[in-house]
């Protein structure tokens, strides 16, 4: 069986998965400018500064754009075909590329809500339609 392609873990990056592991999304916001940013850096995008803090995201976004793979570019995907790839904005303002949970995204600008799932043994942020997730 092929292996799960697990992140790449470093230093700058270990409070963000620390955070997913305790159930928390985390992103880094830059004290000079008040720019917030995914995935982890050094530097702030912005103005590349580099004092920042991180903070807790609330959970909620909102639905970019996606994608649905229906071949497999990675043998491990493959058992998961079809699946979606989307570009979620949080309500803080950085952007990242997760999934939307069945049923799937249906609109852009669809509002939705974090779920944190373990794949693996390593939590990962997804997200559900928000007016699914009430309903659950």
């Amino acid at each position: 069986m092929t292996p799960f392609p697990a992140p790449v873990r470093t230093p700058l990056s270990e409070p963000w998965w620390e955070g997913l592991a305790q159930g928390r999304l985390l992103f880094q916001r830059c004290n000079a400018c008040n720019h917030a940013w995914l995935p982890p850096r050094a530097e702030c995008p912005e103005c590349l500064g580099d004092s920042w803090q991180w903070h807790k995201a609330s959970g909620s976004a909102r639905l970019i754009s996606w994608v649905v793979y229906h071949s497999a570019y990675h043998e491990w995907f493959r058992d998961k075909l079809p699946y979606n790839v989307a570009v979620v904005e949080l309500d803080e303002g950085p952007r990242l590329i997760s999934s939307v949970l069945s049923p799937g995204p249906s609109r852009i600008e669809q509002r939705l809500a974090l779920v944190i799932q373990q794949e693996e043994g390593i939590a990962l942020p997804r997200f559900r339609c928000a007016d699914e997730s009430r309903a659950a």
